[in-house]
């Protein structure tokens, strides 16, 4: 168990300026995890990610709400020759889930790591001097985390540096009309962007970051046992296909067209997660489909991070090729909504289908005790990270309309970015 005075669980707290602000959000700098996020909608105070009560729970209740890499989702175990720009490397993913199968970066991944915050965002490395005044000012609220994983880490060659930023965003504009004739409003945005580079020279690295949060907006009206399941939430992915897996979870390397299935959210009648619902679940990812403008890269050379450049504000925009809604969640009875926009190709979504209630803890604004043996049961939670496919510098037919392998070589930068909308529409109940 953790020493309760270890600083890393010590949780910072982000608040947008307000005397009741619409978003507050615990960032721990252990796994970096964002331990609560808070939102103030109709007069009520919602916790809208699941977890444990305790900060040091999450040592336990692993991969709830924290980074994860060095790599995301599973990969094969074994050792693959790598090259990108010229440069040559050998990757050799370790076992944790199975003999044969390297999980969220390997037995002790991003998430098992304290995180270093930045007290001045301008002695960050990777973010720009344009990024700096752009964060300073539409982002006040806001915090850079810092690692360095060692050459060899859990396998993966080439030191590597890794600088996090974590802000909330003021909410922008009045209220929008909805399909359905309601009004919608905007509480104020959460921007998570990942940066990295390798330190050494002549080196390539597989690299895909992501955040492994896990929603449930109405687990906090606390409404019954039905509150704690999201198959009453609404879900949207804009995709046309998943990946095929095998019996391991690992990619088979081939695409599987989700219209007719289970997955083709936009056909349900309803709409709602529970129609169709999978005997085992979610647990899959989706490639999207191709969007109207091409995102801004995941991999880009060095040499154009120049002082002027402001992929930050790209991503803050609504308006530019980094705005579209690529998902979106909604609660069934809170009127709260989620809406994602990143320059990731898709996303896994996973419904909480292994969660052992006897083995975690849950957070009392979500009725729970607080004590372990009271946690969440399966179909508590919708997962939603966003990253590239499961090992697709193996699987280039997985890979998506971007066509990235995940592989970043020494001079280049990798950029990922995932901004989440947080909306609030009146009549509780309303679907998406």
């Amino acid at each position: 168990m953790a020493d309760p005075s270890d600083p890393s669980f010590n949780p910072i707290l982000l608040t947008l300026p307000s005397f009741t602000p619409s978003l507050a959000l615990e960032v721990l700098p252990a796994g970096l995890t964002l331990h609560r996020l808070f939102v103030q909608a109709d007069g009520k105070t919602h916790d809208i990610l699941i977890g444990p009560e305790d900060p040091t729970g999450h040592i336990t209740q692993k991969y709830t709400n924290t980074i994860i890499g060095r790599y995301a989702n599973r990969l094969p175990v074994g050792s693959f020759a790598i090259e990108r720009n010229g440069a040559n490397s050998v990757v050799s993913p370790k076992p944790n889930e199975a003999p044969t199968v390297s999980l969220h970066g390997g037995p002790k991944g991003f998430d098992a790591y304290p995180w270093e915050p930045l007290p001045d965002p301008s002695t960050a490395e990777l973010f720009t001097p344009a990024e700096i005044a752009t964060i300073q000012t539409r982002l006040p609220t806001s915090i850079i985390f810092r690692r360095i994983s060692e050459d060899g880490e859990e396998g993966y060659p080439g030191r590597l540096l890794i600088e996090a930023l974590v802000g909330l965003a003021q909410p922008e504009g009045g209220p929008s009309q909805t399909a359905d004739g309601k009004k919608e409003w905007n509480l104020g945005s959460v921007l998570l962007v990942y940066r990295a580079k390798l330190l050494d020279e002549n080196k390539v690295t597989p690299i895909n970051l992501t955040q492994h949060w896990g929603f449930n907006l109405d687990a906090s009206l606390q409404d019954g046992p039905d509150s704690l399941s999201v198959k009453d939430h609404t879900i949207s992915i804009k995709a046309d296909h998943t990946i095929e897996l095998n019996a391991e979870g690992l990619s088979t390397g081939s695409l599987l067209p989700v219209t007719g299935t289970h997955h083709a959210h936009a056909e349900k009648a309803s709409g709602r997660i529970g129609e169709r619902f999978p005997e085992r679940g979610y647990d899959e990812f989706y490639v999207f489909s191709a969007r109207a403008a091409p995102p801004p890269p995941s991999i880009m050379p060095a040499s154009e991070l120049k002082p002027e450049l402001d992929l930050v504000g790209a991503a803050l925009s609504r308006d530019g090729p980094a705005a579209e809604e690529v998902a979106s969640l909604a609660g069934g009875k809170s009127g709260l909504r989620v809406g994602f926009a990143t320059n990731q190709p898709g996303v896994q979504f996973y419904s909480n289908n292994l969660s052992v209630p006897e083995k975690g803890a849950r957070k009392k604004i979500h009725g729970g005790s607080g004590a372990v043996g009271d946690g969440y049961p399966p179909g508590t939670a919708a997962f939603l990270e966003f990253h590239a496919p499961l090992a697709a510098w193996i699987h280039p037919q997985t890979r998506g309309p971007t066509g990235e392998d995940t592989l970043l070589a020494s001079g280049e930068v990798y950029n990922n970015f995932v901004r989440m909308d947080v909306w609030y529409r009146d009549g509780a109940g309303a679907s998406a």
